[in-house]
């Protein structure tokens, strides 16, 4: 009797460990794996042929941000792909709702309300808004704020964004 009352009370205790766990991760912060060069340099800087291997980068996502959707040109963000909701990417806001940005092609694209503009640090290996167009800001999953592996290069995300992607107003 003793060893059944035992295992219930350590399985309760997991359990709540677990839900408060989930709902954390859910509302509040998560941790992620970076994989890919799209977003190199700020993102897996050695390696970029990365596969799930150590030396992925691990970042922390804030949720908080998503209460309002309050993002500004140059924060990093985890979205839903636009063609394939099970896939989340990673790239860097550059223009927000009434913003214009130019194109290579020398067109011009408005940002609707309620969308951004996302674009990969490293364009050559990068898929973002240059190929699918502004994303709904409803696809963004939280924002990343630091970096917590490797341990060499843990520190808070830069959120600049360079003079050559700035958006133009018209």
């Amino acid at each position: 009797m003793a060893t059944g009352n035992f295992i219930w009370n350590v399985g309760r205790k997991y359990f709540a460990a677990g839900v408060i766990g989930l709902a954390i991760s859910d509302r509040y912060a998560s941790l992620m794996a970076v994989r890919g060069c799209s977003m190199a340099p700020t993102f897996n800087p050695y390696e970029p042929k990365s596969s799930g291997s150590v030396l992925d980068d691990y970042v922390l996502v804030e949720k908080l941000c998503l209460n309002r959707y309050e993002f500004v040109r140059g924060d990093v963000v985890v979205f839903r792909s636009p063609s394939n909701y099970k896939e989340k990417n990673v790239k860097r806001i550059t223009a927000l709702p009434g913003d214009s940005v130019r194109l290579p092609s020398f067109d011009t694209v408005r940002i609707p309300a309620g969308h951004c503009w996302v674009e990969g640090d490293n364009s050559a290996c990068s898929l973002d808004s240059r190929s699918f167009g502004p994303i709904p800001l409803g696809l963004i999953c939280g924002r990343i704020t630091h970096v917590v592996w490797p341990p060499q290069r843990m520190g808070k995300v830069d959120s600049g964004v360079s003079e050559d992607r700035l958006p133009f107003t018209s």
